[in-house]
């Protein structure tokens, strides 16, 4: 479709310049974009592409905005808490842009529905913060031989490239098999700067435009890495596996598979935990019993002395767990041990870690001080 005079006008300063001009504009105009995830990156991607003119932003995400979101995900603001994210994205480009057309798909991207979706789109963005459908993002791309411009994210670094299985390495080239459940905190554990997303964001959705204009040097093969501390840009070379499972010349993975399974990622949990198989659990209103009765038992807290001060369970004992195996023989094995964390997955692995060395009556609080806070105490703050 060619450009209304009032798109002429809209994108002027894109049309003057020799490498866009009418012709330039008019591609994005017809291109069609899918954005994974309408959080830290999906957020300033959708924005920025919307100003730009892609015609066509698909928005995939799941979850509800909330509190937490409005440090770093800036297509949202305080009246759209609780909003699904897809409606209060699709809400922001409508009005930076009313051209650019907008799907939305509420929904957890699977196996069954992932092939259906992309194969609608031009270009795939990973704005995601999960293995599951990192993985799935990518081997769904290699199939449908489409360009999977990826992103993360954690504290104060940030990183980004182009996997292309038709023209580079893929994901799985990088990141044969995902690392063990729990082994990598998320942004919800670790932190996130909120500024970071914006700054890794806005590399993806440059390498975004430059693909449907066909100028400059696209970051297939190279992945750039970003340091926000100390305000430095390095880059690594990335190359083909010609043993992939996916992209190889034997691949062995030949279609979408159940990827929660294989990461070891129970279906429907947003955050990385790890399997709690032969773990007892203990839920706040029982912990909150047990405290009451005055029974003996003693309350580890495994998170980190930052997050000690923001929040804490009267009488708890701070082990961070990392220092778990070294600080043992601060506990003893004929005691009953409560073990908790923000969430519950780290409390699981510090419990995995103690089992090791003898300790026997072990109990993780399920859902950490999220759930203490949630079922028992509302003054303690959750983050």
């Amino acid at each position: 479709m060619a450009l209304t005079q009032e798109e002429i006008l809209r994108y002027s300063r894109h049309i003057i310049m020799p490498e866009v001009g009418v012709d330039g504009q008019e591609k994005l105009k017809n291109s069609s974009i899918l954005i994974i995830g309408c959080g830290g990156l999906g957020s300033p991607l959708a924005i920025y592409l919307a100003a730009a003119g892609i015609g066509h932003l698909g928005l995939v995400d799941f979850d509800l905005a909330d509190f937490t979101n409005l440090q770093r995900q800036i297509a949202f603001g305080t009246s759209d808490v609780g909003r699904p994210k897809v409606d209060a994205t699709k809400d922001r480009i409508t009005s930076i842009n009313p051209n650019v057309k907008v799907t939305t798909y509420r929904t957890k991207l699977s196996s069954e529905n992932v092939m259906d979706i992309f194969k609608e789109y031009d270009i795939i963005i990973d704005g995601t913060d999960n293995f599951p459908t990192r993985y799935l993002t990518n081997d769904a791309c290699v199939f449908l031989k489409k360009p999977n411009i990826y992103g993360s994210i954690f504290r104060f670094e940030g990183q980004a490239t182009i996997f292309w299985g038709e023209k580079g390495p893929c994901y799985r080239c990088l990141y044969p098999e995902p690392p063990p459940p729990g082994m990598v905190p998320s942004c919800a554990e670790g932190g996130v700067l909120g500024i970071l997303p914006g700054t890794i964001a806005l590399i993806q959705a440059t390498e975004a435009i430059k693909l449907i204009l066909g100028k400059g040097e696209p970051l297939i093969g190279r992945l750039l890495l970003y340091n926000a501390l100390d305000m430095k840009f390095r880059e690594v070379k990335l190359q083909k596996d010609p043993d992939c499972p996916v992209c190889g010349k034997n691949p062995t993975i030949t279609k979408p598979i159940d990827y929660e399974q294989f990461c070891g990622i129970a279906l429907g949990q947003e955050e990385a935990t790890v399997q709690t198989n032969g773990i007892k659990e203990i839920t706040a209103k029982e912990l909150k019993a047990i405290i009451d009765r005055k029974d003996k038992f003693v309350l580890v807290d495994v998170r980190e002395p930052h997050e000690y001060q923001i929040a804490k369970i009267p009488g708890s004992k701070l082990i961070p767990l990392g220092e778990v195996a070294e600080r043992a023989n601060e506990l003893d094995t004929a005691d009953d041990i409560v073990v908790h964390c923000r969430s519950g997955a780290r409390s699981a692995k510090a419990i995995g870690t103690l089992q090791k060395m003898g300790f026997k009556r072990l109990r993780n609080l399920k859902g950490g001080i999220l759930a203490w806070s949630q079922d028992v105490d509302p003054s303690v703050p959750q983050y």
